[in-house]
């Protein structure tokens, strides 16, 4: 195995400094993986931090440190969408350095996809219903293909949608306001529970689908960021609306009930100004969803009864549902908190769980692997690992410090919030995936709030739930954008 220290090009700094591993640090190949032969970036690497370690040795674990200027972190994740089927046309719609889709001098996307004889160029939704596209780890390679993004289109022709301002204003205007994430990838390139497991505890631990029977698995091997709260009496809460996202890990909320809190408790607790340190709120799943169905199912009474009535349509923007019902109840959230008195110790992490299956164009870096936990596939699945990321996600840092109308090109994974979370309150790490991410430091100016006057933002549009009449049919796909000879 190649040694890091004798790779030209890579520092101590380059490879500590990229946070999210090595990805940022090294030079991507033709095929998306590195120019060198790193195998694993923790034995390439003599300076990776490990699990268990403290951000900061110089201070005891659970104190607060005054250089990262929130005292409360909000993290809203939303499911299924890449950053070009969001954001591929804000580099036309107010954000320039949005790294979006490449455009003619029309402003149409050229990007393009083979598919059958011909190719398939991205092209504007014809509604908010979604389409069927796949995100499963066979799939999601199959899109990748090997850093060439050439395999969406061959998955699924309706792979290529977009959405732009019209369809998303509150979005648009949110990733124009605040400071985008040009390099959020999701943790892992396979399906929403793995990649629910990397936000909550750093490593997905063998899951590479949405499976049911994962949710009788045991902790995670290292535990969860919840668990380092409780150690050091750091107050968290998970405010839901029908199901907790946390219950993927099924020993968070079994071991702390009391934590789940309904989303009216939110939007109380932001009028009151008194949010605990951390807060994950969570949209409308609906029985219907990946997250929502096996849930629903699953969590004890206790806490189902805490959460509203479930629709059929569902709030969290994964297919079928309508996109413009989730923005509203995005915006809902993030409207509380600018509205708060808390507001001026208040940072909100907006993402996505992972891609969907839909079309984005910049290949994913390598990554750090979380732990020895290799992922459980069988003989017919595309061999891999936990060493790269997934397809990026939407992501905007949201606070009085966020650098307005900025962008971040560092990279970032969920494990980012990890890493905020232990580096504000000095906790030790759960793997070596979040000792080793970046946190959001890139998104914010530490010595000065600009935003301290919460900034007024476009309203979402206003839906009527099931007007749209959602459902698993395919929108139809235009014929002059199919494929072209």
């Amino acid at each position: 195995m190649a040694d890091a220290r004798r790779q030209p090009g890579v520092t101590r700094r380059g490879l500590i400094g990229a946070g999210a591993g090595l990805g940022a640090a090294l030079t991507l190949g033709r095929g998306g993986g590195f120019a060198t032969d790193f195998a694993d970036a923790r034995a390439a690497s003599p300076w990776l931090r490990k699990p268990d370690s403290l951000p900061d040795r110089r201070r005891p674990a659970g104190t607060p440190t005054a250089k990262l200027p929130f005292d409360h972190v909000v993290v809203l994740m939303m499911e299924n969408h890449s950053f070009d089927c969001y954001f591929g046309m804000l580099p036309r719609r107010g954000q320039r350095l949005a790294d979006g889709f490449t455009l003619d001098s029309r402003g149409r996307p050229i990007n393009r996809n083979p598919y059958k004889d011909g190719y398939v160029v991205p092209f504007r939704a014809t509604s908010e219903c979604q389409a069927s596209v796949s995100q499963s780890w066979n799939s999601t390679h199959a899109q990748i293909d090997g850093g060439r993004m050439d395999g969406f289109a061959r998955n699924h022709p309706q792979s290529m949608v977009y959405w732009t301002d019209e369809d998303l204003p509150f979005y648009y205007s949110l990733a124009k306001t605040f400071t985008l994430a040009n390099r959020w990838f999701s943790s892992a390139p396979c399906q929403t529970y793995p990649n629910r497991r990397f936000l909550l505890a750093g490593t997905a631990y063998g899951l590479v689908s949405t499976d049911t029977k994962s949710l009788s698995d045991p902790p995670p091997p290292n535990g969860t960021i919840f668990d380092r709260l409780e150690t050091y009496g750091i107050g968290w809460r998970n405010y839901f609306t029908d199901l907790p996202g946390t219950g993927v890990i099924p020993s968070i909320l079994e071991s702390q009930p009391s934590s789940a809190a309904p989303i009216a408790q939110f939007h109380a607790d932001c009028a009151a100004g008194t949010l605990p340190a951390v807060s994950f709120v969570d949209p409308e799943f609906g029985v219907a969803g990946e997250v929502g169905g096996p849930l629903e199912s699953f969590l004890p009474d206790s806490i189902k009864s805490l959460g509203v009535t479930i629709s059929a349509q569902g709030g969290s923007e994964e297919n079928p549902q309508d996109i413009q019902i989730g923005e509203a109840q995005g915006a809902t959230v993030i409207n509380s908190v600018l509205s708060s008195p808390a507001w001026p110790r208040t940072l909100l992490i907006w993402t996505y769980d992972e891609h969907g299956g839909y079309y984005d164009h910049v290949p994913p870096p390598n990554a750090v692997r979380p732990d020895d936990i290799a992922p459980v596939i069988g003989p017919d699945d595309t061999p891999g690992s936990y060493g790269i990321y997934g397809p990026r996600v939407p992501a905007v840092v949201v606070s009085p410090h966020s650098r307005p109308g900025k962008v971040s090109n560092v990279v970032c994974d969920h494990t980012t919030v990890l890493a905020t979370i232990e580096a504000k309150w000095n906790l030790p790490a759960c793997t070596y995936r979040d000792a080793n991410a970046a946190t959001i430091e890139s998104f914010i100016d530490t010595k000065r709030a600009r935003l301290l006057d919460p900034p007024a933002l476009t309203a979402a549009a206003d839906p009527v739930p099931g007007e749209q009449n959602c459902s698993t049919d395919d929108p139809p796909l235009p014929v002059h954008h199919r494929w072209r000879a």
